[in-house]
């Protein structure tokens, strides 16, 4: 009998949960489910207001549920999927009750600390949970990869430089291992001087030279933050201290992570900056699965650059470095302060150079105060994260 496309022998449907689903991340791995209908079932997709494009995917990709995390927008969605046999339900319960479904897989995409919650509840026995949300590991990645280990479950990195070392991390010879190094692209000001970032828009920042992201993750490639957030979750993900993980600004965008070893190898993954390779990844592992991103051409790339990156221009990343060093709750206090340092840029509120300035100071006070200390459980997280939140306000109403 001839197998249906993208069927395997001898293998059922996975199960799928999908967390953030009209992101970024959600769209990308909707366009992967899409062209591979029978080798997935989607029990459940989850956005936060989204209703309209929640609806729009909900059908195309013949979910069984679809949820809203804000309540207000339930009845929006119910009007869009009248018909349509699928389950509309909304708000924090709703959440929770879906990742309580049965499934194989779990996306957590859901950006923010929003995130945190659903996610660490979709933890559970003999489940992999692909992760996209930085935050669960930023802000809580002690208590998250407790949960993981306790529950027996599986973490996949979807962000494609932890995928990357995923690919080629031999973690039975961990102990071989020398080095963990995330590539960065530099973002639109890596040649820049301090003076000339002082005077960028946000429309410039928001022009990231490789990769297609949201607004936050770009004005953060562009701070270089993001890459300090990747080296705190690498700590998490990989059994390697800190002073064994590094970055490189690598302009081309084409080796996504390399892991060197004792021996004096260094393995490292490349590809097209397209997010679907690393999702793709995630969905088939430990397969592999056809994606139609373009293929990387390395002759007509001619030359692949490296450089070390500049902590004096680029205090963002310092920060980063700095919080992962502290423990406790500074990275999540980190966290907390830059999201309300770009959202204040992005309305034009602070210029480019005072995201890490309002961080930094932040950091400080809090601190000061002996607020950074471990934390207890995901309440002690997000108590910090609304007091980190708070003062960053205050830093930024007093400029």
């Amino acid at each position: 009998m001839a197998l249906r496309p993208g069927m395997e022998e001898d293998r059922s449907p996975v199960r799928i949960i999908v967390l953030g689903a009209t992101g970024s991340i959600g769209k990308s791995l909707a366009d992967l489910i899409a062209r591979n209908p029978y080798r997935f079932d989607v029990v459940a997709l989850v956005a936060n207001q989204n209703a309209a494009g929640l609806a729009e995917m909900a059908v195309r990709l013949k979910a069984r549920r679809a949820v809203l995390c804000d309540d207000t927008c339930r009845k929006d969605l119910a009007n869009r999927l009248d018909g349509s046999g699928v389950a509309v339900s909304a708000g924090e319960g709703a959440v929770l009750e879906a990742v309580d479904l049965e499934a194989d897989l779990v996306v957590g995409a859901i950006v923010g600390s929003a995130g945190l919650k659903p996610t660490l509840a979709a933890i559970k026995p003999g489940r992999r949970i692909a992760l996209a949300n930085k935050e669960c590991l930023v802000c809580a990645g002690n208590l998250f990869m407790d949960r993981v280990r306790q529950a027996g479950a599986e973490l996949l990195p979807v962000d494609s430089e932890h995928n990357a070392i995923f690919q080629v991390f031999e973690t039975a010879q961990a102990d071989l291992v020398e080095k963990v190094i995330l590539t960065a692209s530099g973002g639109p000001f890596r040649t820049f001087t301090t003076r000339e970032m002082a005077d960028v828009t946000p429309a410039q920042a928001l022009k990231h030279p490789n990769w297609d992201m949201g607004s936050r993750i770009t004005i953060d490639s562009a701070t270089m933050m993001n890459k300090g957030f990747e080296v705190i979750e690498a700590s998490h993900l990989f059994p390697v201290r800190h002073d064994q993980l590094g970055v490189l600004v690598h302009p081309q965008s084409a080796v996504h992570g390399l892991v060197q070893y004792k021996d004096g190898s260094l393995l490292a993954q490349m590809g097209s900056p397209d997010m679907r390779t690393p999702i793709a990844h995630c969905l088939a592992f430990p397969r592999r699965m056809d994606v139609p991103v373009k293929r990387l051409d390395l002759a007509a790339l001619g030359t692949l650059t490296f450089e070390a990156p500049d902590l004096d221009r680029f205090p963002a990343l310092r920060l980063a470095l700095e919080a992962m060093q502290v423990g406790g709750t500074a990275p999540a206090a980190l966290n907390a302060a830059d999201e309300v340092a770009v959202e204040a840029f992005l309305n034009e509120r602070i210029g480019f150079l005072d995201i890490p300035a309002a961080i930094e100071a932040v950091l400080q006070k809090l601190d000061g105060a002996g607020r950074l200390a471990a934390a207890r459980d995901a309440g002690d997280v997000l108590a910090l994260d609304a007091e980190a939140r708070r003062k960053t306000g205050e830093w930024i109403s007093a400029r």
